[in-house]
């Protein structure tokens, strides 16, 4: 480590890790021993999801519900019913 807390990878694990100039690290400072790995970008979050297509598009939120937990009996009012 250098005296300003720089760090050399080999060049061997950056390439099996596809470690390129530029690629951002995040360190676990609550791990044990050093550990680091690559941080997501934030275009990967962009992508998420997009060719994902919608199982229940004839059914609302409810009735989804409904099908994939099966339906839930709420307890009866007690009390003031009447009352607005």
């Amino acid at each position: 480590m250098t005296s300003k807390g720089q760090i050399t990878i080999p060049i061997k694990l950056r390439n099996k890790l596809g470690l390129k100039t530029g690629t951002v690290l995040e360190f676990d400072e609550n791990a044990p021993h050093l550990s680091a790995k690559r941080a997501l970008e934030w275009s990967s979050f962009d992508e998420f999801g997009k060719d994902t297509k919608d199982s229940f598009p004839e059914l609302t939120v409810p009735e989804l519900l409904d099908e994939l937990r099966g339906p839930v009996e709420l307890p009866k009012k007690t009390g003031d019913e009447n009352r607005d």
